[in-house]
């Protein structure tokens, strides 16, 4: 994702989160991009892609069951 996708991302995470909930929202939202371009590039192995960030395989079940991200998609 290129930088300007990013920040309009951001932009529009300010207008659609809750007061006092913006940070968490956004951080969310950079998790789940980086997760799911690590799971792509795992083919949707979890251990490597947890690997590939330098995370915890434990960290990155929570974290993918947090954010509800479907692995099966990125599963070759």
């Amino acid at each position: 994702m290129n930088r300007k996708i990013i920040e309009q991302k951001v932009k529009q995470d300010f207008i659609e989160a809750k007061r006092g909930e913006i940070y968490r929202y956004i951080i969310d939202d950079v998790e789940r991009i980086i997760i799911e371009r690590a799971l792509e590039l795992a083919g949707g192995n979890k251990i490597l892609a947890a690997k590939t960030l330098g995370i915890n395989r434990n960290t990155i079940h929570s974290k993918i069951k947090k954010l509800k991200i479907k692995v099966n998609k990125f599963k070759l």
